[in-house]
């Protein structure tokens, strides 16, 4: 294997069984009554359609077909990591779910999920154990919808500087969705909570390809659990969830990173004690401070499970180095989202920060989604600009000018700068 293909494969969080070449893909598809894969028995050859170049090193990848999705950009195939195209997020607000990313962690992934048989099961520190289908979920529990950015903790990971292993992800792992569900809270007190209850486990069908791969699963403290906008999902912007998204359900944790958004939730285990699994103690942990950053050279650091999303912004409407007219006014458009605070507000500059005016807002489509916003530009003709978008919040976090590191390729939010010509 060339070490491109090992930079782009192999990540800290998951396990060697990841590392695989790209040009190989399971084929899913959807039947009745449920969704299936196709010839998972062996690997078939990804129906290339083209291939992008992504602003870093070794960043060529290929464009890769599979049933429900539109050409992605193929990261690794075993797992399944598909990056949203950065165009599609300029096109909608709400990201469709044929181009929303897909990141699994362990390869086995079941070849067959009906919704009609499958079962949600709620164990542990419990008075009553249950096992719920989706139509139990529909029929007995509050349907509620939640707009809301799911992102992967690596996203845009390809751009650290020292580079870091891991899925070298561009900014395209991330994506917008309405979700519909029921509460998970009133799942739990349907099954009636033990005092001693202390965090939630969740666990989802994907399971590893060696037994000693830790399976994946991922825990909730007890209050977070029991908030109004952790649900379980069975629709995704109106529609069943894709399989490679999560069909038929998933766990939605508006505002945390997708690290806890386990998909095919099928277990769900109410502890007494602090989890103490790979995924939860090992691993998808970030220095305990402010920036979660360290140095390089940093030894001994403190860590803490990642949690709450950084607050972000980017530029959608032009790509870089991209030439624009000047003519007329040239309308700059973009998008922006935190972990719930809400966007109170985005800057705009043309010349890489010396100046900055305020963006118009557009619609809130609520405080866990992305925020679009706009700000004009009067190009003079033969200028080059630099362009720039800068978020605050609520509570006043804002991003810094200066990207900050740690040794997992995490949550990176600085200030981006796209560079474009008027002609």
């Amino acid at each position: 294997m060339s070490q491109k293909d090992k930079a782009s494969t192999t990540s800290p969080e998951a396990t060697p069984e990841t590392d695989i070449s790209r040009r190989n893909f399971f084929r899913l598809t959807a039947g009745l009554g449920g969704m299936a894969l196709l010839g998972a028995s062996k690997l078939a050859t990804a129906a290339a359609s083209g291939k992008v170049e992504l602003p870093f090193v070794n960043g060529e990848r290929p464009l890769a077909v599979y049933p429900q999705k539109r050409p992605m950009i193929l990261l690794a195939s075993r797992p399944v990591l598909l990056e949203t195209p950065f165009h599609i997020f300029n096109n909608s607000i709400f990201t469709p779910n044929d181009a929303f990313f897909v990141r699994w962690h362990l390869a086995n992934v079941p070849m067959s999920m009906d919704a009609n048989t499958f079962k949600i099961n709620v164990r542990g520190r419990v008075r009553k154990t249950l096992a719920l289908t989706v139509a139990d979920l529909k029929k007995n529990f509050e349907p509620v919808e939640v707009a809301a950015v799911c992102e992967c903790s690596g996203n845009s990971r390809g751009f650290f500087n020292p580079r870091v292993p891991g899925g070298q992800w561009a900014n395209g792992a991330m994506g917008n969705a309405l979700w519909k569900g029921v509460r998970l809270r009133d799942v739990l007190n349907q099954a009636g909570l033990e005092s001693d209850a202390l965090q939630v486990r969740f666990n989802g069908a994907e399971g590893p390809v060696l037994a000693s791969t830790p399976d994946f699963m991922k825990s909730l403290d007890i209050d977070h659990a029991l908030s109004e906008d952790v649900i379980i999902a069975y629709s995704m912007n109106g529609e069943p969830l894709p399989l490679l998204n999560g069909f038929p359900v998933r766990l939605v944790v508006p505002g945390y990173y997708a690290t806890y958004w386990v998909k095919m939730l099928q277990d769900i285990e109410v502890l007494s004690q602090v989890d103490q699994n790979f995924w939860m103690k090992t691993a998808y942990r970030i220095p305990d401070n402010a920036c979660a950053c360290m140095l390089p050279t940093d030894q001994n650091v403190k860590t803490i499970p990642i949690n709450r999303l950084s607050i972000r912004s980017f530029i959608t409407s032009v790509e870089n180095n991209a030439k624009i007219h000047s003519q007329q006014p040239q309308v700059i458009k973009g998008i922006a989202f935190d972990s719930g605070f809400g966007i109170k507000q985005v800057l705009f500059s043309s010349d890489g920060g010396k100046n900055w005016t305020e963006a118009e807002l557009g619609k809130d489509y609520g405080k866990y989604s992305f925020r679009p916003w706009q700000a004009v530009l009067k190009p003079k003709r033969g200028q080059s600009y630099n362009l720039m978008s800068l978020a605050m919040n609520q509570i006043g976090q804002t991003q810094p000018f200066t990207p900050s590191w740690n040794p997992a390729g995490f949550m990176r939010n600085v200030v981006e700068t796209v560079q474009v010509k008027a002609i």
